[in-house]
């Protein structure tokens, strides 16, 4: 799988218990095997995934997941029950219990994936603090300067009016 494919696997990455996880489903289509004989092989091997690499996701935030990203259920072939989630921990350690060669190649895909999204979220969270560091900088000026700025706009504004016209006192002188 070359750097193009990132993006497509970076669009089977959802965020479900404030995780970011990968489906089952997903997750078979990409190693090329079958959900069941994914999932089997992860039971055989059910020590190797506590809590914290995978989870299986209830009945609403699978109807949730559906409604919100747009995924057809029949997508994922009108499941009897309901998906497995893996974390990127869960992900990494689906490369033990599938030892194909497509599978180690996939895993290190969608371990850059993983990375690449963690990057941008950091990323985006220095410019969040840069632009709020600005904004804080901008309104100490403004509160510091003002006065000066309201009295620079008066002078403005004082010199943009027309002059009112004043009554002469004393004599003209005739032409």
């Amino acid at each position: 799988m070359n750097e193009g494919k990132l993006v497509p696997i970076q669009n089977l990455i959802y965020e479900i218990r404030g995780q970011k996880v990968m489906l089952d489903s997903d997750l078979a289509e990409l190693y090329e095997v079958e959900t069941f004989n994914l999932n089997k092989a992860v039971k055989r091997n059910a020590k190797r995934f506590p809590a914290d690499f995978m989870f299986q996701l209830s009945k609403k935030e699978w109807e949730n997941l559906i409604f919100q990203n747009g995924i057809s259920s029949s997508q994922h072939g009108g499941r009897r029950s309901m998906p497995y989630a893996f974390t990127e921990h869960g992900v990494s350690m689906l490369s033990s219990v599938l030892k194909s060669q497509k599978a180690i190649d996939i895993n290190i895909q969608i371990m850059r994936a993983f990375i690449q999204l963690r990057n941008i979220v950091i990323s985006n969270e220095n410019l969040y603090e840069q632009i709020t560091d600005l904004r804080k900088l901008l309104m100490l000026y403004i509160e510091t300067n003002d006065k000066r700025v309201d009295d620079i706009i008066i002078a403005l504004n004082n010199l943009i009016e027309k002059p009112r016209e004043t009554k002469r006192i004393g004599f003209r002188k005739e032409d």
